[in-house]
């Protein structure tokens, strides 16, 4: 596509949320095909990502003698990433998205690199720090891509379309990852994720080139960015990776980084989020809350999920992998019908409905943990959960940029973003003290020595500790659900 052609207007930042590109040629049509095709790309790489390090974290994780820190190696991708956030919605609406997307993506390759040559469990916590700093440039400059060049009856199909980037990845990604850990070993998994990087870049840059790049409005004065926000960008940062630090290590002593932690973060939380998420504000504020709410229950169960069978059922890690596999297939089913035009007006009860049977998807996991329960009522209970997903993961997506005006869109979308990350961190800080205190740390080290399910090394408790409060916080979700719209 060409960046003028016959019985078209030339699509610009200014001009996208005007009727001048017909809505009726979709996501797919001839205007936005190219802008479609590479930003889901995009999304592809990151799906694909996500399924297959999750399979063969695990095995990396025992290999590096670091079971005990299994928890930092999520929470630092998600540490990092709430600073990058932040970056990226200034950066976003100062000069576009087209750079913050392209470094991102730069980042993301060099993290996962970083991890798969990492030689102690230390520097394979690095590389996913590394890697968070691009996920979180590139995440927050995609919804500036949206908000910009898709009209908003458009904004629910190309949500849609992102969902459904992830049913092949959460086929193929944990088959391949298991393959690839069983016989070649885990490191090729991260070693050979970044070639995937070239396409996203070659085809995704160009068309947000000619659709989305420069400022929300080219005739005002360029923008400085916002010193203020940088600083507390970096202290919640900062501040969420002290209190993972004191949830790691249980001791009196781990009480002087748990009070820093939180004296750098709860400031700067309250000056990056929308007044009032704290206490569920009616509109944007609960729209924010509720991202966090959601991801961070989920995400921080879903973690543990591998851990679980491949150490507590004796399953290989392309099987455990494989359980978690039919999500992709059910969020892409939730966000299909999120987008539908006639569930607009029930949007809320949508997103209600949502937390649920999320809330009930995380309860139901542990049962695996009684020998004679089924392996597969995982695979169930997490397709059941990830229809959930589908349906308020990308409801707030949509409701988010319905609220924010076009140079808005960056800030609010890293202040979802950061709702999500920081959710992530504190949950998965929680979880991973109560998974530790009730023995975690040694349930991977007695796997190694015995292979044996059940052996001296078998704690449940210790998972169970992690799986029903985050049920609890899932369920909460569904009253926050109730204060999305304005009276």
């Amino acid at each position: 596509m060409t960046a003028l052609e016959p019985r078209d207007a030339e699509v610009t930042p200014s001009s996208v949320d005007t009727d001048v590109v017909p809505d009726g040629q979709g996501v797919l049509g001839r205007t936005h095909r190219a802008l479609s095709v590479g930003i889901v790309s995009v999304v592809l790489l990151i799906a694909f990502e996500a399924t297959a390090v999750g399979t063969a974290m695990p095995v990396a994780a025992r290999e590096l003698n670091g079971v005990s820190l299994y928890a930092f190696a999520f929470s630092a991708y998600f540490t990092t990433s709430l600073f990058a956030m932040v970056l990226s919605g200034q950066w976003a609406d100062r000069d576009g998205p087209l750079w913050p997307l392209a470094t991102g993506i730069a980042a993301f390759g060099a993290g996962l690199l970083l991890s798969g040559t990492a030689g102690a469990m230390w520097l394979f916590i690095v590389g996913r720090a590394v890697q968070g700093l691009g996920g979180g440039l590139v995440i927050v400059a995609l919804y500036v891509v949206v908000s910009r060049a898709y009209s908003e009856r458009l904004r629910p199909s190309i949500m849609a379309a992102f969902a459904a980037s992830w049913v092949i990845p959460s086929v193929v990604g944990p088959l391949a990852s298991g393959t690839v850990t069983e016989q070649l070993g885990w490191r090729w998994v991260f070693i050979g994720i970044p070639v995937l990087v070239v396409f996203p870049l070659a085809l995704a840059l160009p068309a947000i080139r000619r659709m989305a790049a420069g400022p929300a409005d080219p005739d005002a004065p360029r923008q400085s960015f916002d010193g203020r926000r940088i600083r507390l960008a970096l202290g919640i940062s900062v501040g969420a990776g002290l209190l993972q630090y004191a949830a790691q290590e249980l001791r009196w002593l781990s009480v002087i980084p748990a009070l820093a932690g939180t004296a750098l973060l709860v400031p700067a939380a309250l000056g990056l989020l929308p007044r009032g998420t704290y206490r569920a504000a009616r509109g944007l504020p609960s729209v924010v809350l509720l991202r966090g709410v959601a991801a961070g229950s989920f995400i921080a169960a879903e973690s543990f999920i591998p851990l679980m069978l491949v150490t507590q059922r004796g399953l290989s890690p392309t099987m455990a992998g494989l359980s978690l596999a039919v999500g992709g297939a059910t969020w892409t089913l939730g966000s299909y019908v999120q987008s539908r035009p006639r569930v607009e007006p029930y949007r809320e009860w949508l997103m209600a409905l949502g937390m649920v049977l999320v809330a009930a998807a995380i309860a139901a996991a542990p049962s695996v943990l009684v020998a004679w329960v089924p392996v597969w009522i995982v695979g169930v209970a997490w397709g059941v959960g990830c229809l959930g997903m589908g349906m308020v993961i990308s409801s707030t997506s949509v409701l988010l940029l319905k609220l924010s005006a076009p140079g808005e869109a960056g800030a609010n979308s890293a202040a979802l973003q950061i709702s999500d990350g920081l959710s992530n961190v504190l949950l998965l800080a929680a979880g991973g003290a109560a998974f530790a205190a009730l023995g975690g740390g040694a349930v991977g080290a007695a796997h190694a020595a015995s292979g044996a399910v059940g052996s001296s090394g078998s704690h449940p408790g210790a998972f169970a500790a992690v799986f029903l409060p985050m049920a609890g916080v899932a369920l909460a979700g569904a009253w926050v659900s109730t204060r999305l719209r304005t009276r």
